[in-house]
């Protein structure tokens, strides 16, 4: 739970949608604007512990109008970021009833303004993709009442965890030879999730009245092809593509099921918006709003740089009771080890604290000395010796061929490594309380670039789990013996 330290007004506004992409990006700065925020959502439970303190996640279901009273009684600014495209076929109908039940209950609840995300498409109605035609639909649904409706179409949106950026991820990572369908050669203009997430809440506080829409996109007009090599270039990969004339919207899904995190419903709506132009045709956001957006090839980057630099992925949930978790979040393999140590938090910091240089790394010691002379042979940095006293750990400091990015004194140590890696690699030790007593986690991450990547993480995979799993019952074992010398 983070701390909110300004707000700018006394009013309440709610989050539908909360726990989707876009949602989770404004819950913070929303938090930042408004002095109470109801994040609605079916599934609150998924946000309960990671949000401001002046936010709630509430349960609520836009299907069920008696829920919707409640979350959104006393409230002034809703927004509105339902979406139900992983439903089933029949989506667009039950876009058209939710929007209808919200409506409803927002105009009983006294609501003054909706803030609503569609999407950005040049079409005659007739050609439109049926998700095209829903989200269209939906803003007329919304527009209906009497409350005050701002629109933003946006075109694509680039950030960690937006299907679309995470489609042309999985796309460019897995595979060094590409035939491409029609679709990527489509125009789009896609837009940074940190200048969506500014129009949105910017529309939260604007003075004008009155519904209006505005198209929104980023600095530059691109393909996805050319959206692709950038996504390429700033992960130092290089790929072929080979364009093909003719591929059925039913092949190019089953295609980005195969090798994207899509399911083939997804895909295939996916593809079918793919086949519109996505272009602003206007400025009338960047007049209205006053700030440039940036290019693709910032957003690429951004998304990248905050996906590494805020370390959530280090973060994922821990599952009750489990001893361990292995998952994957875009390109990076994350592993999870948790054993129960009875000792107290202080003497177990102190042990991860002491980890490494003339220590060792507590278990297999020629292993690493091993990798630490063929990292050199390579032009890494190898076995460098740096701090090893738990007192003096900081972040920026190295340990062999790590460096340490964050510390939080007591409970947590984060180290990323120097090596020469086909990708990026992070160690993290935390000290946590628990029910049951103290425990010690320890996540390994492995940022995979492309295919070899890959290839690395599963062939040095049994070593990986000896290894890690040797320096955790070693951990417990140094750290228990600490607290009898005590």
């Amino acid at each position: 739970m983070s701390e909110i330290t300004t707000v700018t007004n006394n009013k309440s506004a709610v989050i539908i949608g909360a726990t989707g992409y876009v949602g989770r990006l404004l819950i913070e700065p929303v938090s930042l604007e408004f002095s109470q925020v109801r994040c609605i959502s079916r599934h609150p439970e998924r946000i309960a512990g990671e949000i401001p303190e002046n936010a709630t996640a509430i349960f609520g279901d836009l299907f069920d109008p008696k829920s919707l009273e409640e979350c959104l009684a006393g409230a002034d600014v809703a927004f509105y970021l339902a979406h139900s495209m992983d439903e089933q076929a029949n989506y667009e109908e039950l876009e058209r009833r939710a929007a209808k039940n919200f409506v409803t209950a927002a105009s009983h609840a006294g609501i003054t303004r909706i803030i609503y995300l569609g999407a950005l498409a040049q079409s005659p109605p007739e050609k439109e993709s049926q998700h095209i035609a829903s989200r269209r639909a939906v803003g007329d649904v919304l527009r209906s009442s009497e409350i005050d409706v701002i629109e933003f179409r946006a075109s694509v949106v680039i950030g960690a965890g937006s299907m679309p950026f995470e489609t042309i991820r999985a796309l460019v990572e897995r595979l060094p030879i590409m035939v491409t369908p029609r679709w990527v050669r489509t125009p789009v203009q896609p837009i940074a999730a940190a200048d969506l997430v500014r129009y949105l809440v910017n529309a939260s506080s604007d003075q004008s009245k009155g519904s209006r829409n505005y198209e929104i996109g980023g600095k530059n007009v691109i393909t996805y092809a050319r959206l692709m090599k950038i996504y390429a270039r700033a992960r130092g990969l290089r790929r072929l593509m080979v364009p093909v004339p003719v591929i059925t919207p039913r092949l190019s899904s089953l295609w980005l099921k195969l090798v994207t995190p899509a399911h083939y419903r997804i895909g295939r709506r996916i593809v079918d918006s793919a086949a519109h132009s996505s272009i602003v045709s206007n400025n009338a956001a960047e007049n209205d709003f006053g700030f440039d957006p940036i290019t693709a090839e910032a957003a690429v980057r951004q998304a990248l740089d905050t996906e590494n630099s805020d370390l959530e992925f280090l973060d994922a949930p821990v599952v009750k009771n489990s001893p361990a978790m292995k998952t994957r979040i875009g390109t990076k393999f994350v592993e999870r080890r948790t054993i129960p140590v009875n000792v107290t938090p202080n003497d177990l910091y102190r042990t991860i604290g002491s980890i490494g240089g003339p220590n060792g790394w507590f278990w297999g010691d020629w292993l690493w000395r091993f990798r630490g002379a063929l990292d050199k042979l390579v032009g890494g940095p190898g076995l460098r010796r740096g701090k090893v006293a738990a007192n003096d750990v900081a972040v920026g400091q190295t340990l062999d061929f790590w460096t340490v990015v964050r510390v939080a004194p007591g409970s947590r140590i984060t180290l990323r490594a120097d090596m020469r890696l086909p990708g990026e690699a992070w160690l993290d030790l935390r000290v946590r309380n628990t029910e049951l007593g103290v425990a010690i986690d320890q996540t390994v991450a492995f940022d995979a670039r492309g295919v070899f990547g890959v290839v690395y993480w599963f062939c040095l995979y049994p070593l990986h789990v000896l290894v890690f799993r040797g320096m955790l019952r070693e951990i417990g074992s140094r750290a228990r013996a600490l607290t009898s010398e005590d």
